[in-house]
């Protein structure tokens, strides 16, 4: 198949490069921190293989299982299969899976390790929202995500914090149940020890954690530009976002709060923090966006 009519982001490239590079050097500190625990090599790489390994091919189905959701044929939603039909003509892409989640909040993702192994969802809840026109600019938005190839970045870099996660729980428990039987000095100097790693797990878990939110809003902005471009309508877009945060208000708290861990693959985030919280967010706010959105609509209208 020839390439893709999603315009590269070259930008987001140089991003996802970065990203990578940190990941895989805090991966390396997390892998020297779990042997100097005395774990040994054979198990260090059984986890930390085995958790990349199944973040990164099996993050579709996890994800779907998330978000309740199901894959769905053109029999079962046509309508979603004749957008999803016309966006991948126009873009010159293949044709990812088709998923619905029965969930009431508005709302899409798109997830896979690679075009080719990808998936489009949308929630039931969007579908009964949005116009077609709509619907369509939203899962425009989604397939430039697979066509961009942000979302196995994305799954890799949540990998890191959980292994940090891990790490630091294995170190406090360590000092708190193993210190008691420890006499003399070698014992406070592994208790000592155990508390440094826990330290350290818990600074690369925050750093992973900065660098994915960094990736995640810019990876958004970037989604925006390249499915406003596809379909040529940013202002149908900008509708979507003004109509879906809407609503989201509209969301028992309780029923967001159990897909917030979701958020960085959400068109738009299921709690949105203040602007005291942007640091930490996974989108940029729905003013940055509409602002974008706006230029490029006179850009394209000259």
């Amino acid at each position: 198949m020839a390439t893709s009519k999603i315009e590269t982001d070259h930008k987001l490239n140089v991003r996802m490069f970065i990203t990578g590079l940190a990941l895989v050097a805090l991966y390396a500190i997390i892998v020297s921190v779990m042997i100097s625990l005395g774990v040994s090599l054979v198990l260090v790489i059984i986890i930390a293989g085995g958790l990349l390994f199944s973040q990164y091919y099996f993050s579709d189905k996890i994800a779907m299982f998330s978000m309740h959701a199901h894959e769905v044929t053109p029999q079962q939603e046509p309508k979603l299969h004749e957008i999803v039909d016309r966006l991948c003509l126009l873009a010159n892409m293949k044709k990812p899976r088709v998923g619905v989640s029965e969930m009431d909040m508005p709302n899409a993702f798109a997830t896979g390790r690679s075009p080719n192994h990808a998936v489009i969802c949308a929630t039931r809840g969007l579908m009964n929202r949005l116009s077609d026109e709509e619907l369509e600019a939203v899962l425009a938005h989604e397939l430039s995500h697979v066509a961009h190839r942000d979302v196995a970045v994305m799954t890799i870099a949540s990998g890191v914090g959980m292994l940090a996660g891990l790490v630091s729980r294995v170190a406090l428990f360590g000092a708190m149940f193993g210190g008691g039987g420890r006499g003399g000095r070698g014992g406070q100097n592994i208790v000592l020890l155990e508390m440094a790693t826990m330290l350290i797990s818990i600074l690369i878990y925050i750093v992973a954690y900065l660098l994915t939110m960094a990736l995640s809003r810019y990876r958004e902005l970037a989604a925006d530009r390249s499915g406003a471009i596809l379909i040529g309508k940013p202002s149908v877009l900008a509708s979507a976002l003004v109509h879906i945060t809407g609503d989201m208000g509209k969301i028992p708290r309780n029923d967001l709060r159990k897909s917030e861990g979701m958020n960085a693959f959400f068109f738009a985030p299921a709690l949105a923090g203040g602007t005291a919280a942007n640091l930490f967010s996974t989108h940029p706010s729905l003013e940055v966006r509409l602002n974008q959105l706006s230029k490029l609509e006179k850009e394209l209208n000259g």
